[in-house]
């Protein structure tokens, strides 16, 4: 058997090109000059297939390079046989038959070869056609030989209405002995036709360059035909993307390189309006928030749990008492001592990269959490390159301070509004809780808890205990307020929480008319007056702090941020990485998603209608 697996032969026309060549791409020995050397590497392939196998439904792939053929695919399929010989397998007619009918399908072109001087009745091609074609749709008919029958007998085979074909019937005679040349063979194949009338007449179809045109009109037409499904479906396909694209995004084109860009000015104008938005005044307003908390913090542990701060305003103006002289100085020294310029630096510090996180995670940052990361790392870096250095000179200037505080009439003033300000706040934070107490246990249960407290210290004969003192109570204390009076530990512990509160508020609001006294009116009562005093030496603190803050840390974050977002975010962006972070966003992939879809079924369509048989190529 000659051909003994099936040959995928792709041709590939290369106009402008002069070289013919040939590969075989399963074995990868690249391009092949020399035809003869194809013939033998066509054989060695067909060959290696045993004879005890005969065929193998394995196929040999083969590309053929050159200008002088069109762009076709032929199939050459063993040749159906009608008997074995004893040295083949007794299934070798079935397994050809097997083979063939896996190409010959729809909606392959079928070229049924039949020898001239064998009579078509007994072609097993032409059977196998009539098969999957019985009409003949699809069957091109290509009688072989012709050179060895007398010419009128092959017009007859050429022109015969007992096994019609609507693609009709080309003939072709034996190739030349020695002869490779495909030129040389066209022009051998031509004499012999032109010297023979008989197949210079209408409806008789002979040769090979015949047989090329017919294959790839044929071919043609059949495309043709296969499109309007094809292109029923792509219309289809447009329409909805082309409606998805109007509807959802209101005909807008984006591209990846607009959204980083988009992205970027987005980031640079929201950190515009932030740095806007926090210079000095903001900075020490930050430093003055954290030393009133200090502030109260000192109140509470040296004047407030005092016995005798009732009477402070009496006590303070005696004449050689120095020890509300003395209590003052350790609240100064306790205000301005060492690290309080650190953590005014990192109450900065801390206050500015929330914001920085809230800037990095807001608007399209949202869909870009590593970038959002990225954003605060570096932010933090930057911050951190002048943090020592800031926190050194903060310290440093606010040194004297700790030593003397002189204050004008004016400071004192504002001290003593800022100081009622903070205890009227305060005040009502305290009022807040209280009226939470009772509403969560009503008037009538918080009054018998009161009472049910006065009762129990009356027993112990010990003072009112302090909440931290009362709020531990073991079981056989527990136990015994419950014989005694019945309510629960829980309920103790919020009217002892009560009680302190109350003190508190009178506590407060007797400091708030003290420091709108005339006792207050002046810095040199201050050790009557240490809440205005403390103020005084808060602010200066937040101002001195605040101003080394903005020249050190601040002023050169500020210039220095969008400069660091291009370097570090935009600039050096490969193509693979602008792309990957447009469809980080999910409504923006999408977006380009239809987009692109758009586009290709656009594209797509202009090919297919191009296609149209007028506007195809002619190929000779």
């Amino acid at each position: 058997m000659v051909t003994r697996r099936p040959i995928e032969l792709t041709l590939i026309h290369t106009p402008g090109s002069t070289q013919e060549y040939g590969e075989f791409p399963q074995i990868g020995i690249g391009k092949v000059n020399d035809f003869k050397q194809i013939q033998k590497t066509l054989t060695d392939l067909n060959l290696a297939v045993t004879e005890a196998e005969c065929v193998s439904s394995t196929p040999i792939e083969l590309r053929i390079y050159s200008p002088n053929v069109p762009n076709l695919t032929l199939i050459d399929l063993p040749g159906y046989i009608a008997l074995h010989n004893r040295h083949q397998p007794a299934i070798l007619k079935e397994k050809i038959s097997d083979l063939c009918d896996q190409y010959i399908h729809e909606p392959n072109i079928i070229l049924a070869v039949c020898a001239a001087d064998v009579d078509l009745a007994n072609s097993e091609a032409l059977r196998a056609s009539r098969k999957v074609d019985p009409l003949g749709k699809r069957t091109i008919g290509v009688i072989s030989k012709m050179d060895l029958v007398e010419p009128k007998a092959g017009q007859k085979v050429l022109t015969n209405q007992d096994y019609p074909l609507n693609l009709g019937y080309v003939g072709v005679i034996c190739k030349a002995s020695g002869k490779t040349d495909s030129k040389a063979l066209i022009q051998s194949e031509e004499a012999y036709f032109t010297s023979n009338p008989e197949y210079n007449v209408p409806k008789v179809s002979v040769g090979t360059k015949v047989l090329r045109r017919k294959l790839m009109t044929v071919l043609e037409d059949h495309m043709s035909g296969s499109l309007t499904g094809i292109v029923t479906a792509v219309e289809t396909e447009l329409e909805d993307a082309r409606y998805q694209f109007k509807v959802l995004y209101n005909d807008r084109r984006i591209s990846p390189d607009s959204y980083v860009t988009e992205s970027m000015d987005t980031l640079k104008t929201q950190f515009r309006e932030f740095s806007k938005g926090f210079g000095k005044p903001q900075v020490r307003e930050e430093i003055r928030v954290m030393l009133e908390k200090r502030i109260i913090e000192i109140l509470d542990s040296i004047y407030y749990e005092s016995p005798k701060i009732g009477l402070l305003p009496k006590l303070c103006v005696v004449q050689g008492d120095k020890i509300w002289s003395a209590k003052l100085e350790l609240a100064s020294g306790m205000l301005t001592k060492s690290g309080v310029g650190r953590a005014a630096v990192q109450q900065v510090v801390d206050n500015l990269m929330k914001n920085m996180e809230k800037i990095s995670r807001h608007g399209p940052f949202i869909h870009h959490p590593e970038t959002s990361q990225r954003i605060i790392s570096f932010s933090n870096e930057i911050l951190r390159e002048n943090y020592a250095v800031t926190v050194d000179q903060v310290e440093n200037t606010i040194k004297p301070y700790k030593f003397e505080v002189e204050c004008t009439k004016q400071e004192w003033m504002e001290g003593v509004k800022r100081a009622v300000g903070l205890l009227e706040s305060q005040l009502k934070q305290s009022k807040e809780e209280l009226q939470a107490i009772k509403s969560t246990l009503g008037r009538r249960k918080l009054k018998s808890a009161l009472l049910q407290i006065q009762k129990i210290e009356k027993e112990r004969s010990i003072n009112l205990p302090s909440p931290s003192e009362v709020l531990t109570v073991d079981k056989e204390e527990e136990s015994l307020v419950t014989r005694n009076g019945g309510i629960h530990q829980k309920v103790l512990d919020k009217a002892v929480e009560a009680t302190a509160l109350t003190n508190r508020i009178s506590l407060l609001s007797t400091r708030v008319s003290v420091l709108q006294s005339r006792q207050c009116s002046s810095s040199t009562s201050k050790q009557c007056c240490p809440e205005a005093f403390l103020s005084v030496v808060a602010e200066k603190l937040a101002y001195t702090s605040a101003m080394f803050i903005w020249v050190e840390l601040l002023g050169e974050f500020f210039d220095v941020m969008p400069s660091e977002m291009d370097d570090r975010l935009y600039y050096g962006l490969s193509r693979e990485n602008i792309e990957q972070f447009a469809r980080e966003n999910e409504s923006v992939k999408k977006h380009l998603e239809v987009q692109e879809k758009k586009k290709l079924l656009e594209l797509a369509m202009d090919k297919l209608k191009s296609l149209n048989k007028d506007h195809l190529p002619k190929q000779s």
